[in-house]
């Protein structure tokens, strides 16, 4: 396994690589989730890059960019165990260098929910994929639907600028109780942990009791709501909403629902969804 850090390097590196090539871009702080990317593309792709990156311009002011966690060693041992062939773990000089003045701004699945409740965030994500995407040139790009807002806001930026990579989203990877897994789940408190499982269980029981049939939107998200707040340790809900997957706009009670949600519990914000027909 390479690790490289220049631009330069990694696309010298994929420039005698097999392909296809997979990407799996990452913030660190691996899980099981990122994991599950990892092996995917490990089975379907000749060579895997994964990147390592805490992305400075998705983070809004008074975010967690100062204290997101960034266990390098540790990352870099659980892809060499995955067999991953290239990580390219950039530093900010190396992905922002002096002059930088792009960004990539994305309407439409960018703008509802996650986009409302943090400004600039998907320009960021957009910028810091695009960038990743224009660097190493991939067949295809891993996603996790744990973030299902940000696989629609990728899929609209590659059909926009006609980039010819293919998306492959793996289903959200839980603990044994639910709980998607995450990397900020690591600041919650064990009082905190055991309260967030509320989250994907009120997720859960609204896909279990409106899927399958047609349903009123408002209905859905307000049993799935209901039960959100029946745990006194959510100190806010900042959204539940049942939408179209593909365009996040919302749902007509036919068709695709990805029903999501975002909770506070204390300074943690985690988010999580489910998708129903």
């Amino acid at each position: 396994m390479e690790k490289l850090d220049r631009v330069a390097d990694l696309r010298a590196a994929l420039a005698r690589s097999q392909r296809p090539l997979g990407l799996v871009p990452t913030m660190g702080a691996l899980h099981a989730g990122h994991l599950a990317l990892v092996k995917r593309a490990r089975g379907e792709c000749a060579c895997v890059v994964a990147s390592i990156f805490v992305n400075p311009t998705q983070f809004g002011r008074g975010e967690d960019l100062a204290d997101y966690p960034r266990p390098l060693s540790r990352d870099l041992a659980l892809l060499e165990e995955e067999r991953v062939d290239i990580v390219f773990a950039p530093s900010s000089a190396e992905m922002y260098p002096d002059g930088f003045a792009s960004t990539i701004s994305v309407g439409g699945p960018a703008l509802p929910l996650e986009g409302a409740a943090r400004p600039g965030h998907f320009d960021g994500v957009a910028t810091i994929v695009a960038k990743l995407l224009g660097q190493s040139l991939p067949d295809r790009v891993y996603l996790g639907q744990k973030d299902g807002q940000q696989v629609a806001v990728i899929r609209r930026l590659l059909r926009d600028l006609d980039i010819p990579t293919e998306i492959a989203v793996e289903p959200t990877v839980r603990a044994g109780d639910g709980l998607a897994l995450s990397s900020r789940n690591s600041y919650l408190a064990p009082v905190q942990r055991a309260a967030a499982t509320v989250l994907y269980r009120a997720l859960s029981s609204a896909r279990d009791r409106f899927g399958g049939e047609k349903a009123d939107p408002g209905d859905v998200e307000a049993f799935c709501r209901g039960i959100i707040e029946s745990e006194p340790l959510i100190d806010r809900i900042d959204y539940v909403a049942a939408v179209d997957p593909d365009t996040i706009e919302p749902w007509t009670g036919h068709g695709p629902c990805m029903l999501a949600a975002a909770v506070r519990l204390g300074d943690v914000r985690l988010i999580d969804n489910v998708l129903f027909t």
